[in-house]
């Protein structure tokens, strides 16, 4: 205990930051302590090997604290991080897309616009012709719309190196439906959904005027012109329309859709599916595709990669939000993990960067099936825990994380915590960071803007850390609304 006229001495601010794990051998440094108003360099080596949670309420500045982290790694780091690192932010409010972070050309930007055509992402086709990605995406139930899809599939990668097959595949399935010895009604309306695909006009006229006689089992044009099971009828006036479509001008989208309809019209005539147990998932598929065609654009191989990726949802709808970022995470985190082996040390790391990650990590939404709401959470959860093996490494900030999943949020290292007063997102953080003191856990409802508790296996000690804000043309796109300056009075007014 200290005894009267002992010597007391200061600490050098080196010092104070070496208590609290600081790399006084970095130049690092977002911020300084509140109360010591030391400017605390951080480990970044072990800050960026780590999952990083950021979570703060609104206007809280989580998003200044998380372009402030990361402008300061590239301006630091940025000679070391070329072709060794790559960058991806899931922009759901358009924050980062103009010089915020990083500028020039190892930015890329695509600003994602479901209402009209414009920037698309580039997914690889291994990846959108995936039997678990499209059931998921359609919401198809286990019994019987997912073996129907992985049939879809499997024909498609059977022929689909052989010339003319899918046009050879309308022509069968045509034939079966207009010359089976037990024609099916729900062939006829199926063979019309498949004309209008193809755009063929003859064809769509053609079947227009069919009827179905269910005394005798026959089709009939409005010709007068049967078709049964002596297959004259097919050959003599249908088959010559069908030979004359092309099919190899529909795009990735509508070849999937066509291969639905072909592959129900198909087991409907045999017997092998019923049309009122599949059709559901067929208008869910063509729901999806409608609003993903404007957004997705399917390659054989993705583009080169850059240092920084930045994808914009601004203009998306809320479905999309929700699909998009599975897609995206997905093939980003199949590419890096391909390239890498198990094993031995990561060559390259991929760091995927989320904000306002209750989005699509939330356990509350009742917009979606719970089939696909557990799928993305999985494949979220598989990244957070398994990721680190191949350099993969999540970035997650939120202004609701009682909303996300407590597995995800359980696997995070390290956290800066902004202003939260909700008393579950207070009872979150009690219960799953244990590096995090009751005097810092006290503060956190009472904190200034700007100002965070950072704690985790990076740091000796929790801190309160005041970061430095970003320059203007340098800030993510969420100021406050100044409406002193907004609502002022003007003077010619």
């Amino acid at each position: 205990m200290p005894m009267i006229r002992d010597k007391a001495s200061l600490l050098s601010e080196p010092m104070v930051g070496s208590i609290y794990g600081a790399d006084i051998s970095s130049s690092f440094s977002i911020g300084s302590m509140l109360k010591e108003n030391v400017p605390i360099n951080l480990p970044w080596s072990r800050l960026f090997n780590s999952h990083l949670g950021i979570f703060g309420n609104t206007g809280s500045g989580k998003s200044n604290t998380l372009a402030k982290l990361y402008t300061t790694l590239f301006k630091e780091k940025h000679v070391f991080l070329k072709n060794k690192s790559q960058f991806v932010i899931m922009d759901f409010n358009g924050e980062y897309t103009d010089d915020q972070i990083i500028k020039g050309t190892e930015k890329r930007v695509t600003k994602l616009n479901q209402r009209s055509e414009g920037d698309r992402f580039m997914i690889e086709s291994s990846h959108f012709w995936d039997a678990e990605t499209l059931s998921l995406l359609f919401q198809a139930t286990n019994n019987t719309q997912q073996p129907f899809i992985r049939r879809v599939l499997n024909g498609r990668e059977r022929y689909k190196n052989v010339p003319g097959s899918l046009r050879n595949y309308v022509i069968k399935t045509f034939e079966k439906a207009f010359s089976s010895g037990e024609p099916k009604p729900d062939a006829l309306e199926l063979s019309r959904e498949i004309a209008k695909i193809i755009k063929c006009e003859p064809l769509q006229n053609l079947l227009k005027g069919m009827v179905y006689n269910y005394q005798h089992k026959y089709f009939r044009d409005s010709s007068w012109r049967y078709y049964n099971s002596n297959g004259d009828g097919f050959d003599a006036y249908m088959k010559p329309i069908i030979n004359c479509i092309d099919v190899d001008v529909l795009d990735e989208f509508s070849e999937l859709i066509l291969r639905f309809y072909l592959q129900l019209c198909s087991d409907v005539v045999l017997g092998y599916a019923q049309y009122e147990h599949i059709q559901p998932v067929l208008s869910r598929a063509k729901s999806s595709i409608s609003g993903l065609r404007n957004v997705l654009k399917v390659v054989e191989v993705s583009p080169p990669p850059v240092l920084l990726d930045v994808i914009s949802f601004k203009k998306c709808k809320s479905d999309i939000k929700k699909i998009l970022p599975l897609l995206i995470a997905k093939n980003y985190y199949a590419n890096h993990k391909d390239s890498e082996s198990l094993g031995s040390p990561p060559t390259r790391t991929l760091h995927i960067i989320i904000d306002e990650a209750h989005n699509i990590l939330s356990e509350q939404s009742t917009r979606e099936h719970e089939i696909w709401k557990d799928y993305r959470l999985e494949l979220f959860e598989e990244i957070i825990k398994e990721g680190r093996k191949y350099g993969v490494f999540l970035t997650l900030a939120s202004q609701r994380p009682a909303d996300i999943s407590p597995t995800i949020i359980s696997q995070i290292h390290n956290f800066f915590i902004h202003r939260l007063v909700n008393e579950r997102d207070l009872n979150l953080i009690d219960n799953t960071i244990s590096t995090l003191d009751l005097s810092s856990k006290s503060l956190i409802p009472t904190l200034a803007k700007g100002c965070c508790v950072v704690t985790g296996t990076a740091f000796e000690l929790p801190m309160i850390l005041k970061v430095d804000p970003l320059l203007k043309e340098h800030r993510p796109s969420s100021d406050d609304v100044d409406l002193e300056k907004l609502w002022a009075h003007h003077p010619l007014l």
